[in-house]
């Protein structure tokens, strides 16, 4: 998937898994994301992960993809505006 595209996409509803973070205890949690702001993401397990401070893995049409949380750290109706070069 195109990596334009994939910032400009919708995140709340889809099912993520942290595989990085700088607070080791995030590692492997897991969760379908029911909120975001410009700098975390809400799960419907309680959890609010700091998109800056993880690297995250999410399905999206059917691939497997791994993303670095600093390029999602926008609030999401500019980040769906923002011209990537």
């Amino acid at each position: 998937m195109d990596p334009k595209k994939i910032i400009k996409h919708e995140f709340i509803g889809a099912e993520i898994e942290v595989m990085d973070s700088k607070n080791k205890s995030l590692i492997g949690v897991k969760g379908k994301i029911i909120d975001e702001t410009k700098n975390m993401f809400m799960l419907e397990n309680g959890k609010k992960l700091v998109k800056s401070q993880c690297i995250f893995k999410m399905k999206m049409k059917n691939k497997l993809i791994r993303i670095n949380g600093d390029v999602l750290t926008n609030r999401p109706e500019d980040r769906i505006k923002k011209n990537i070069k």
